[in-house]
């Protein structure tokens, strides 16, 4: 249950407050079936050791997903359309972040274990330059307009701001808090950024860099994963350490419902023509929900295995991508399909 502070902003908490246990109950009542609506297409075998992955992103122009092979600290390269490794990208120490970029050429990944983020050439498949990047960088989001990436940087509490013209860091801003993911909302064109130690979603002008709101989010504890599905101006945010979805209108700036998730929930991922949102967690439980116009429901949830807390999603063949970091002693990529 959400605990609350009395001050000059109480009302407005309390009627959050109201909101979201009515969204909350609302939730608990619906019994979603103990499985997933997708078929296995596969389970392609990955290059390395049976080591932990991290965040995955798909160019579905190229059909290359680059998946980061955070234990082996390489950026794997995967060609979906003949379901094969391209290649091992070395060079990305602890890489936790990756993010491609199809307009610039180029794929993002944040060196965790170097404190830095590197630039890949998507065509070559090497490293073309390295930039600072804090302490403990790990999400990154990119602003278009602005030309910038912005990189959570977890541990030093800020985001970390590049310019891609020039492969340069050029600001760093502090969010006051533990720093989880960061995204870019194409239609307000902000940057939004989960500070998880204050249950806070900080919201970022790319043209000042400057923080322009903070979003009380009532109800998170350690609010790490983030998704904006842009058109019907919701903000999906998975919190860590009270296994909760939180719902939020990014109108209203309230948070309108509330699911339970798999233990210790990390990566979101949306497919937008079936409006089907991904929600996979450390536990390996894999919830899926069905997002109608601002209407959200629960669609199933199943187990993949150990550490399944990764996926990414093709919008055009709408098949999902979950890296299993130990399959009978190997990685595996499982390639998942909606039922027939």
């Amino acid at each position: 249950m959400a605990m609350f502070r009395w001050n000059r902003h109480s009302s407005a908490l309390v009627a959050v407050a109201v909101t979201l246990l009515a969204a909350t109950t609302a939730a608990c009542g619906h019994n979603p079936p103990a499985s997933l609506p997708l078929s296995k297409v596969a389970d392609v075998p990955l290059s390395g050791g049976a080591t932990r992955w991290d965040y995955a992103s798909l160019d579905p122009g190229t059909h290359v997903l680059f998946l980061a092979h955070m234990g082996d600290g390489v950026v794997t390269a995967f060609d979906t359309r003949r379901q094969r490794v391209l290649a091992d990208i070395p060079g990305t120490n602890d890489v936790h972040g990756v993010l491609a970029i199809p307009e610039l050429g180029r794929v993002y990944a944040s060196a965790t274990g170097d404190d830095q983020v590197v630039a890949i050439d998507s065509k070559t498949l090497k490293i073309i330059a390295r930039m600072p990047a804090g302490d403990y960088p790990d999400g990154i989001a990119y602003a278009p307009d602005a030309h910038k990436l912005y990189v959570s940087d977890e541990h030093g509490g800020s985001d970390t701001v590049i310019d891609v013209r020039s492969n340069q860091r050029i600001a760093t801003i502090p969010l006051g808090g533990e720093v989880g993911n960061t995204q870019f909302d194409p239609v307000s064109k902000r940057i939004f950024a989960n500070v998880q130690t204050r249950a806070q979603l900080v919201e970022i002008d790319p043209a000042t860099d400057k923080i322009v709101a903070r979003i009380a989010l009532p109800g998170a504890k350690g609010n790490h994963g983030l998704y904006i599905d842009a058109p019907a101006r919701l903000a999906f945010i998975a919190c860590e350490d009270n296994d909760r979805l939180l719902v939020l209108d990014l109108q209203t700036r309230r948070v309108t419902a509330s699911f339970a998730l798999g233990h210790s929930p990390d990566v979101l991922a949306f497919d937008p023509a079936l409006g089907w949102l991904y929600v996979a967690s450390e536990s390996g439980v894999v919830a899926l929900f069905e997002v109608k116009g601002r209407a959200v429901r629960e669609l199933g949830r199943a187990s993949l295995g150990s550490n399944a807390h990764v996926v990414a999603v093709d919008p055009l063949t709408h098949r999902a991508y979950f890296p299993l970091k130990d399959v009978h002693g190997h990685p595996v990529l499982r390639i998942m399909q909606p039922r027939s």
